[in-house]
This record gives structure tokens, C-alpha cells and sequence, in this order.
């Protein structure tokens, strides 16, 4: 539901995403991804939420706190989560995410995926399988 997404979705491809626990049963999020034709490395500090499979975390850019929640995942090959949150200014900010451990994720998952956005709200035009790419692929641990 973003302006933002929506002016720069064409520019945008896969990056790498990486999870692993923390001690207090949170998750750090590393992601890679290419910036200004450089490899850019953020990591995010999702904080359990109370409910199993909802973290919080709060937004480097905004200073606001976002909500995210594992929707789905097989542990194997992909997780689907959904995030909430405010842009300052009282924004809503709303974003359905597919991880998946291949740049082809099966075609039943995507399905999975974009049936998942459209119930949240989603329009086909905000729904997007970024290309994949070869740059800033490399795993990061």
C-alpha cells in the first residue's frame, strides 16, 4: 500500500534473507540487497511478541513499531509473513513477504502467497515476484 513500492517496484529484485535466533527467542533478519549499484547489509532485531510466530520490531528509518507475523512456512523451502505498522504521520503501512530458499519458488507457494495479499487487501498491481538477479546473492552469515 505503499507510493514508495509503487514508484520503485520496477527497479526492485530478490535479495538474500537471512534468519537465525536469538537467545531471548527472537530473530535477527539479515537482508542483502543491491543499493546505488552497491551490496547493502540490514539487519532488523524482531522481538517476540507474545504470541507465537509474531515478532515486533522497530523501524530504523521511521522510529515506529511494526508488528510481523509468520503467516506460513514449511521450515524447508518458505516462510510467509505479513508485517504492520505506521509510517509516521499516522501512515498505515502494510507488507505480505514470500521467502523462499530458491529464487523459483513452486508455483502452489506463490499461489499461496498472492490468495494470502489479496485477502489482506492487496491489489494484483501491489502484488510482485521480484526478478531475480545475481548480484548481492551471496550468503551472508
Amino acid at each position: 500500500n505503499s507510493s514508495w513500492f509503487r514508484e520503485k517496484k520496477s527497479a526492485l529484485s530478490m535479495c538474500v534473507s537471512v534468519v537465525a535466533p536469538t537467545a531471548d527467542g527472537g530473530l535477527n533478519l539479515t537482508s542483502t540487497f543491491l543499493r546505488k549499484e552497491q551490496c547493502e547489509t540490514r539487519t532488523l532485531l524482531l522481538r517476540p511478541a507474545g504470541t507465537p510466530g509474531c515478532y515486533s520490531y522497530t523501524s530504523p528509518h521511521w522510529g515506529s513499531t511494526h508488528d510481523v507475523w509468520v503467516v506460513t512456512t514449511d521450515y524447508d523451502g518458505f516462510a510467509l509473513l505479513y508485517t504492520v505498522g505506521t509510517k509516521g504521520l499516522g501512515r498505515d503501512f502494510h507488507m505480505a513477504t514470500l521467502y523462499s530458499r530458491t529464487q523459483t519458488p513452486r508455483a502452489e507457494i506463490k499461489e499461496k502467497f498472492s490468495t494470502f495479499a489479496k485477502t489482506q487487501g492487496f491489489t494484483e498491481d501491489t502484488i510482485v515476484f521480484l526478478p531475480q538477479t545475481d548480484k548481492c546473492m551471496e550468503e551472508h552469515t
